[in-house]
C-alpha cells in the first residue's frame, strides 16, 4: 500500500525544520480542515516505517507518527535517518485527505525534513 501513497509524490529539496510553531498531532486531527495544504512541524515517534521507489526510480519512505494522542501517515522523498521508534521532528505539507487512485489517503503529511531529535544539537532543542 506505501507504493500507492508514494506514486504521487513530486521531488521535494530536504530542507532543515523552520521556525514554524510545533503543533500537536492531536490539533491536527481535531481541526484538519484549518491546517488542509498548509506546512506544518509535528513531532512523536517513528512506527511501521518503509522504504520504497517512487515510479522515477527515486528513493522513498514513508511511516506513522504517533504522538500520545494520535497518529497521522508521513510520506516523502530521499532517504530518512530514521528508524523505527525514534523520536522526530518532521516539516511538510499537511493534507486532510488525498486522492490516490481508487483510494482516498486521510491525515498525511508529504515531508520536506525529517529530523531524529537523537541527532538535534541540544542547544537548538527547547
Amino acid at each position: 500500500m506505501l507504493g500507492m501513497f508514494l506514486l504521487s509524490l513530486s521531488t521535494i529539496p530536504v530542507a532543515s525544520i523552520s521556525a514554524a510553531a510545533l503543533v500537536e498531532v492531536t490539533e491536527l486531527l481535531a481541526h484538519p480542515d484549518h491546517y488542509n495544504h498548509q506546512v506544518v512541524t509535528v513531532s512523536g515517534r517513528v512506527s511501521n516505517f518503509q522504504l520504497a521507489t517512487n515510479r522515477d526510480g527515486q528513493p522513498a519512505f514513508g511511516f506513522l507518527l504517533q504522538d500520545t494522542a494520535g497518529t497521522v501517515k508521513v510520506v516523502g522523498l530521499g532517504k530518512a535517518d530514521v528508524r523505527e521508534g525514534d523520536y522526530v521532528l518532521v516539516e511538510g505539507i499537511f493534507s486532510r485527505l488525498r486522492q490516490a487512485g481508487r483510494a482516498i489517503v486521510y491525515n498525511e503529511i508529504k515531508a520536506t525534513s525529517v529530523q531524529s531529535m537523537a541527532k538535534m544539537n541540544p542547544d537548538l532543542v527547547g
